[in-house]
């Protein structure tokens, strides 16, 4: 039986209409949901003494039930198929005397001007906006005019939709530009037991005099989580919140049917301000055998940590839900800006939504846990905002890092996900002649005790990497009192120069950083500071090696080469390359033979290198390989970035052994007396995996 029609455009002729309500006889058709969806929209905006107009009624149930339960009873219905009209009008006869059935077109109607309080429309603006042709823009035109004709000043246009972009457009555009409030409602529930996938919507258009010449708007959506409306400021605002949802939608439906192959990921934004507060990972492990109690569960990465791997990268998410043993995990990363009310409270805001992400086959009233690492939702303080014309929005914040330990971070804001510098937190020992506590006393909070940086402690395992990289100079036992000059392109924090400073006696560094903003939080939040031996120069890497070079190359053996190490640990602005440090123009082949220049024949060039696309990739390396004829690679276990160690001379060249042997014994040289020293810290493991390219 043919009930669909062979074209769009049949879904506005009467004919294709009267054989359609023929075929399938005296079945109500509900178009987008039936009457319990749409009723709690509908109360809001029909009154029982309105009079209400139907536009497209079809066979539907729609008008009988706002009837049968006190909603409206003045009701009259149109529609352009005279089977279906004649239909109707038998199937209500005089159960229901105060509505009528009529055989009109929205688009010609023969009521009075402002005859009407609510103007209703399922579905009948999309069966007649079917394309974007010239014809078809020009009738809906024709029926937006017919409606706001029949309709009194303070009345309503519901209609009922999908809100497909083109439709939601024309429908707002036109509207909003005649003076008319637009609201628009997602129904609730719409999407669950109906032929259609996506949620249905109701748009809310309410009858204004319109003020010549004004440009104002008011534009709102709706939810269906939520009462209260959101204020949007453009049209292309409101078909975006639109699409987002729809989108969602597809994508519960999508989870609900069948096991998703690659992680999906989305945000869960904070109803006042839009802002993301939430950010889901749904991770599968088909590989997990299925018990009752396995199908499904919540993980609560703690505040702080969801850069670690294990948190933040696909293969340590997968990794999570294959240990955790649940076919199916969903992460909750918890975003800075926003306030929670502890794991329970968390537990409360989110168990509905994520119930709709909930696996294929899921028991029902199958309870699903909450899971995180120690049972609670970590620590996190933020302690500077600021805005810098170059790296943009950045905080530091501190937070708990696992077990006791707290760290304090510095994180660009256009990389998010990506901790810039970090330093390990100690408590500060109280000064002397302070009086101890009284027991009685409450114990202060982990963000009011007094913290000072452990210099000692490199908390970023590419750092320590570079740090190792140092054995290729000279003998390693005496290093550490040997007369080194090193040039660190990038400050961040401060912690590697910092590190080289303390545990290198006689090095003296020079730093060079683009940003003066930098600078301010080194000093001021990381215990950065200088002295004779570490100079800071603020100054564009590019431009402050191209100086030194020059001036070697003029002055030729007066001014020998002066570094012993260099070292470029350079994060790139343009996130859109797919290498996020260093950026492109620090390895070109040009400026590379410029750092040869200023590196002493015996030295080292040292890379911190993070990129993501293998053929980018590929050809840095050989660029490096033209220029530097020794070249030695160190992976970073768990993360994208690979540390290179490149010498002017291939005459130094060692094999993994030795330098694994140089390693250990300027560990051994390093590790004085007195000296703090981490016990994580062994060189040689850091050069084991050492690669000669």
């Amino acid at each position: 039986m043919e009930l669909l029609p062979r074209s769009p455009g049949e879904f506005g002729s009467a004919p294709y209409w009267d054989r359609f309500f023929r075929q399938r006889g005296q079945r109500p058709f509900e178009w987008y949901g039936a009457f319990p969806q749409l009723c709690p929209v509908l109360r809001k905006y029909v009154r029982p003494r309105d009079k209400v107009l139907v536009v497209g009624c079809g066979n539907s149930e729609l008008s009988e039930q706002m009837y049968d339960t006190g909603m409206c009873e003045d009701i009259v219905n149109i529609d352009i198929s005279e089977a279906v009209i004649r239909q109707m009008q038998e199937r209500s006869g005089s159960k229901r005397p105060k509505m009528s059935y009529l055989l009109m077109d929205v688009l010609q109607m023969d009521f009075p001007d402002d005859h009407f309080q609510v103007v209703l429309d399922k579905g009948t603006l999309d069966a007649v906006l079917t394309d974007e042709e010239e014809a078809t823009l020009a009738k809906v035109d024709k029926m937006f005019a017919e409606i706001s004709r029949v309709l009194q000043v303070g009345g309503r246009y519901l209609c009922v939709s999908l809100a497909q972009a083109h439709v939601l457009k024309k429908a707002v555009e036109y509207f909003s530009r005649e003076g008319w409030v637009v609201r628009v409602h997602q129904v609730a529930g719409s999407g669950d037991k109906q032929c259609f996938v996506l949620p249905v919507f109701v748009y809310v258009m309410t009858k204004f005099r319109k003020i010549p010449n004004s440009a104002s708007q008011i534009l709102e959506i709706c939810p269906e989580e939520q009462d209260k409306p959101t204020r949007v400021e453009s049209v292309e605002r409101l078909v975006a919140a639109v699409k987002d949802r729809q989108h969602y939608a597809l994508l519960c439906s999508q989870l609900s049917k069948a096991p998703c192959g690659e992680q999906v990921s989305l945000d869960l934004c904070n109803k006042e301000n839009g802002r993301p507060r939430y950010t889901l990972h749904v991770v599968d492990s088909p590989s997990v055998k299925p018990s009752r109690d396995n199908h499904f569960a919540i993980f609560i990465i703690p505040q702080g940590r969801e850069t670690e791997w294990l948190f933040g990268t696909e293969e340590g998410r997968r990794q999570l839900a294959a240990s955790a043993g649940f076919r199916r995990l969903v992460t909750v990363a918890l975003h800075r800006e926003q306030h929670y009310e502890g794991m329970a409270g968390i537990q409360a805001e989110l168990s509905g939504k994520v119930m709709e992400l909930a696996p294929p086959g899921l028991p029902a009233r199958q309870q699903v846990p909450f899971l995180s690492v120690g049972g609670d939702i970590g620590v996190r303080t933020v302690r500077h905002c600021e805005t810098s014309p170059l790296s943009g929005e950045y905080v530091v914040e501190d937070v708990k890092g696992d077990g006791t330990c707290y760290f304090r971070r510095l994180i660009f804001l256009r990389n998010r996900n990506v901790v810039q510098s970090e330093a390990r937190l100690l408590t500060a020992a109280p000064p002397p002649g302070q009086k101890k506590r009284r027991k009685d006393k409450k114990k202060p909070s982990s963000a009011e005790l007094p913290v000072v940086i452990d210099k000692s402690y490199l908390c970023c395992e590419h750092h320590k990497a570079m740090v190792a990289g140092l054995c290729l100079l000279g003998g390693p036992n005496t290093l550490p009192e040997t007369l080194l000059a090193v040039l660190v392109v990038g400050l961040g924090g401060g912690s590697l120069p910092l590190f080289i400073h303390d545990y290198f006696s006689q090095a003296r560094v020079a730093v060079v950083e683009i940003d003066p903003s930098m600078l301010e939080v080194a000093m001021h939040w990381f215990g950065f500071s200088q002295g004779e031996r570490m100079r800071v120069h603020v100054s564009d890497g590019l431009d402050y090696v191209a100086k030194l070079a020059a001036e070697v190359s003029v002055l030729s053996l007066a001014a020998p080469a002066q570094y012993d190490a260099v070292m470029f640990d350079v994060d790139s602005k343009d996130l859109t390359v797919g290498m996020s440090c260093p950026p492109p123009a620090f390895v070109e082949k040009p400026f590379l033979q410029k750092v040869k220049t200023i590196l002493k024949p015996e030295g080292v060039f040292v890379l911190n290198l993070v990129c993501r696309d293998a053929q980018l990739k590929e050809s840095v390396l050989a660029t490096l390989g033209e220029v530097f004829p020794l070249l030695y690679a160190r992976r970073i276990e768990g993360e994208v970035n690979e540390i290179l160690f490149c010498q002017p001379s291939p005459e130094g060249r060692q094999d993994p052994t030795e330098l694994e042997a140089r390693a250990r014994a300027l560990e051994g040289a390093l590790r004085q007396p007195g000296r703090p020293w981490d016990s994580s810290y062994v060189l040689a493991d850091l050069l084991q995996a050492v690669k000669i390219l």
